[in-house]
């Protein structure tokens, strides 16, 4: 399991390197990340907090919202 997982890094890494438009789009994901990170680091409940930035997340790719 981790051979593919580490796999799948090395690609999307790759991939990243190759082309300017994915680099832009994952250095705004990775900011995204921080701040979601930095919410949840602040918050006394750190677990619900963190659930929360799960439903988000997974509301976004839904296409919720």
């Amino acid at each position: 399991m981790f051979f593919l997982l580490r796999n799948i890094a090395r690609y999307a890494a790759q991939k990243l390197a190759s082309d300017p438009r994915a680099r832009e789009k994952a250095a705004k994901v990775a900011r995204v990340v921080v701040d979601e990170a930095r919410h949840i680091a602040r918050r006394e409940d750190k677990a619900r907090a963190a659930g929360r930035a799960l439903r988000r997340a997974m509301n976004k790719l839904q296409g919720d919202r």
